[in-house]
């Protein structure tokens, strides 16, 4: 099994070399997918009718779905942010080094800044700003507390952790290929 990378309106994606798309996840249209950065399992990443722009070592976990809203919104996400399993991402903004939980959903228009989190389960309604150094939870997501450096500090760690995991299941993949 591979995974399926399909042009839009004849636009192919673009995927860094050293990315990891893993088979059974989808990744259509005006999509630019950077180094190091895997799409787990099950993802559907869907530019059909606006742009998404993935940055380096990222995460998209495990049946993650990212979209966009047609004229309105791309979606735009930056370096070594790590999205949960089964998050929903929907034409908005994650900046380099944010965390949004598992089966949280980000809505249109939001912007969830640097070192700013996202809980598992969360709503963040359309337009909502998630500021640096604080933690939404609920549906709907409202700003709980403010995080603790124990709160972030194994992030970058962990998408590192992630990032060789990615490179890793290429290097396997491409074995696989070879023989």
């Amino acid at each position: 099994m591979t995974p399926i990378i399909l042009p839009y309106r004849g636009v192919l994606p673009t995927i860094a070399p050293d990315a990891f798309v893993a088979p059974g996840a989808t990744v259509i249209g005006d999509t630019e997918i950077g180094p190091g950065t895997g799409i787990w399992f099950g993802c559907v990443v869907r530019g059909d009718v606006h742009e998404i722009r993935i940055g380096a070592n990222t995460n998209v976990q495990d049946g993650t779905v990212i979209h966009v809203s047609k004229g309105t919104f791309g979606t735009y996400i930056g370096d070594s942010v790590t999205i949960g399993h089964q998050a929903l991402i929907h034409a908005c903004t994650l900046e380099d080094r944010c965390f949004v939980g598992m089966n949280a959903t980000v809505m249109d228009g939001c912007v969830v800044e640097t070192g700013a989190m996202v809980a598992a389960g969360a709503l963040v309604t359309p337009g909502k700003r998630v500021k640096a150094g604080e933690l939404w939870a609920g549906s709907p997501a409202k700003l709980k507390r403010d995080l603790t450096e124990d709160d972030t500090k194994t992030w970058q760690e962990q998408a590192d952790r992630y990032a060789a995991l990615a490179r890793e299941y290429c290097e396997v993949l491409a074995a696989r290929a070879a023989s």
